[in-house]
């Protein structure tokens, strides 16, 4: 088995590096990225008032690329976002993404109409832009599954369920509507059998790989500050998911990456 290095490329799909956890620590966290393997990490705005330092921050490095949108444990709290406001940010040359938005009944059920709106609203901005969806589920699979579905047979649109430790079945919905799934570093948790079962049922061409960080660091740093350079930890337990060597899982979500993020894929510095 391959372990990860600087010569096996793999990319961070979802962090969070404008959070305060990573102040004063970029370059030196890139360059731990980077000594094993990660050549590339999307950096999510989570309320556009953010914005400015998360742009920022993909404008002057290289291997840093963002999605911007709303949060739906935010968007009772923010200006609700317009489908205008989004499409404004995504003609920024870095911006590859829609989001995160989505639906969070775990700790916000009061706002959930509010939240389905906002959903919507990223939606049908991603279809515009062509950009995918970064969808965050939590305790809300029935209508996430309808949302998702009723407006992908309105007008298609690409998506991934990023941090995914929803059920089977909203994975498979998900999978059905041709959406991708991105592992986090629960699926390396020692109780996390259940999900790892659900994404070793998925096709391994529909999977990503993700930190989230600075939240959800995966063995042998659990309970620690999480850091793109763990995501190697994570895709290590998902090769064991699919009976592959980490070098060829590795290879399997960076072609999974670009296919879904294909602004990243083309991009030039």
């Amino acid at each position: 088995m391959s372990e990860p290095g600087p010569n096996i490329p793999l990319t961070d799909s979802h962090c969070h590096l404008d959070f305060p956890q990573f102040d004063g620590e970029i370059d030196d966290l890139l360059a731990r990225a980077k000594a094993r393997g990660i050549r590339r990490m999307v950096t999510i705005c989570t309320k556009l008032i953010s914005l400015p330092p998360v742009q920022a921050l993909a404008e002057s490095q290289n291997e840093v690329f963002f999605a911007a949108g709303t949060h739906p444990m935010s968007v009772a709290d923010e200006p609700l976002v317009s489908v205008e406001d989004l499409l404004a940010v995504a003609e920024h040359p870095k911006c590859v993404g829609i989001g995160e938005t989505g639906l969070d009944y775990h700790y916000t059920v009061e706002s959930k109409n509010i939240q389905a709106q906002s959903l919507r609203i990223h939606i049908e901005a991603a279809r515009q832009t062509r950009l995918p969806l970064i969808v965050h589920a939590r305790a809300a699979d029935d209508d996430m599954t309808a949302i998702l579905s009723e407006e992908h047979a309105k007008d298609a649109y690409t998506c991934v369920m990023h941090c995914f430790s929803s059920s089977a079945a909203l994975a498979q919905a998900a999978l059905d509507l041709g959406f991708y799934l991105s592992m986090s570093g629960i699926t390396a948790f020692p109780k996390s059998q259940g999900l790892r079962d659900i994404f070793a049922a998925a096709p391994v061409d529909r999977i990503l790989v993700e930190t989230d960080a600075p939240y959800l660091a995966p063995p042998p740093n659990r309970g620690k500050r999480n850091e793109p350079s763990y995501v190697a930890d994570t895709a290590r337990i998902g090769a064991e998911v699919f009976n592959m060597d980490y070098r060829d899982f590795a290879a399997q979500t960076e072609a999974n990456f670009d296919r879904l993020f294909t602004k990243a894929a083309q991009w030039q510095s």
